[in-house]
Formats: C-alpha cells, sequence, structure tokens
C-alpha cells in the first residue's frame, strides 16, 4: 500500500514545492498572491493531471490528459485575471497574474512527471522575475515613467 503512494507523494510534493519557489518571489516583491496560492495552484494542476493518467485513471489515455490540461489552462486565467488592477492608465500585476499561469504549468509538468522539464522552468520562471524586475526598474528610470515594482 505505501509503495502505491510514493510515486503520487513525489509529484504533488515537487508541485508544491515548485508554485512555492514562485510564491516566494511573488511574496519578497509584495506582491498580491504568494507562496500559498502559488503552491495551491501547482498542487491542484499536478492533481488534476495525475486524475487523469494512470496515477488516477486505469484506464485513461492521451486525450483525456490532454482535455485535462486544456481546462486547467483556460480556468486558471480566471484566478490570473483576478489580480490584475487597472489604476488610471496603468495596469497593475500582470506580472503576478502570468506567474500564476506559469506556476499551474509547472503543476503539470509535476504531474506527469517531466522532473527535467520542471527544474528548468523554474529556474528560468525565478530568472525572468529577478532580473526582469530589474530591468525593467532601469528602464522605467531611463523613460522617466513611475516603476510599479
Amino acid at each position: 500500500m505505501v509503495d502505491g503512494l510514493l510515486e503520487p507523494a513525489v509529484r504533488l510534493t515537487a508541485a508544491v514545492v515548485a508554485g512555492g519557489v514562485v510564491g516566494l518571489n511573488r511574496d519578497l516583491y509584495g506582491k498580491p498572491t504568494g507562496v500559498r496560492a502559488h503552491a495551491l495552484v501547482a498542487l491542484g494542476a499536478a492533481l488534476f493531471v495525475m486524475a487523469a493518467t494512470d496515477l488516477g485513471i486505469a484506464d485513461s489515455d492521451s486525450t483525456a490528459v490532454s482535455r485535462v490540461i486544456q481546462g486547467v489552462v483556460g480556468g486558471i486565467g480566471f484566478l490570473g485575471a483576478g489580480v490584475i488592477l487597472r489604476g488610471g492608465q496603468r495596469i497593475f500585476h500582470v506580472a503576478t497574474a502570468a506567474s500564476i499561469w506559469v506556476t499551474a504549468a509547472l503543476g503539470i509538468a509535476c504531474g506527469l512527471g517531466a522532473w527535467r522539464l520542471t527544474a528548468l522552468a523554474v529556474l528560468a520562471v525565478v530568472l525572468i522575475l529577478v532580473i526582469g524586475s530589474k530591468i525593467d526598474h532601469v528602464l522605467y528610470g531611463k523613460l522617466g515613467l513611475e516603476d510599479d515594482k
């Protein structure tokens, strides 16, 4: 019984960790979503994918998994849209909305057991969020615009 739980536990834990890493960055930058929200998005995406694969349903096929992934990708957009704010002529938290969307993809990759892809993607996301923020700050400063950092 315990042997059958190891693989799903590893996949779900990896999803929580991957989402938590992205969420930690959002927390550190004072954004409206953080570790818990991102970890839950990744966990949910992994769980949906796992439920549609052989880990969840014995007679699953690739079209079932594809439909689940399509549903996650489409549905997560509504959560991301909820964090976007408009203030005058400016729009805020678009990067956070995008981080929620990519966190769902990380969860999907964990649910599928795509470990190298997940590791590379987490690294890329963190680099984009950290370095991209610095580049945004410099560019906004050179253009004389207010940085919403």
